[in-house]
């Protein structure tokens, strides 16, 4: 009797554990989306002129003093009509040495030093605003950061008091 029952209870076991199999099925998609925004950062590293001197070497017999900044941008990938811009910094109307002007303290408490921001290495196009006239047109191929070289030239011939001259430049992302 034990090995009867031992039987049955197995026989129950495999009957209850063979699946049921239904006569039809029905399948639904499951759609998995997502969307991918256009974000861009930008950030920049100075154009440190240092020491003019009016006197003998910055004279207008003297010379031009050169630097270099950067604007850093990373942008998603292929983003679209993405444009570097620089404004004209907080004296835009310049001097007869720039279209910009650092700003210094002078006898009557405001002396400007005229320089100018370019996009390539002779100096021969100001950076300015606007897509297609002034920016930097900039075309990501990855979200890599990507450095674009700000060429300054402060003007030599100037006449202005000694002290500590700047301007602050805002550089724009357009996208």
């Amino acid at each position: 009797m034990n090995r009867s029952v031992t039987f049955l209870i197995a026989l129950v076991a495999v009957v209850v554990s063979v699946p049921v199999f239904a006569a039809s099925t029905a399948t639904a998609t499951l759609n998995v989306t997502a969307s991918v925004s256009t974000v861009c950062t930008i950030s920049t590293t100075p154009v440190a002129f240092g020491a003019y001197d009016p006197v003998v070497a910055n004279n207008t017999t003297g010379a031009d003093i050169d630097a270099q900044g950067t604007v850093v941008v990373a942008c998603t990938k292929n983003a679209a009509n993405v444009w570097i811009d620089l404004n004209g910094g907080g004296h835009a109307a310049g001097t007869a040495f720039g279209t910009r002007a650092m700003n210094g303290p002078g006898a009557a408490g405001v002396e400007l030093l005229g320089y100018d921001l370019f996009k390539d290495a002779g100096r021969s196009t100001v950076w300015s605003t606007g897509q297609n006239t002034g920016g930097v047109q900039y075309a990501p191929a990855s979200k890599a950061a990507f450095t674009e070289t700000v060429y300054g030239r402060l003007f030599k011939g100037q006449d202005i008091s000694a002290g500590a001259y700047a301007d602050a430049v805002t550089a724009t992302i357009n996208y």
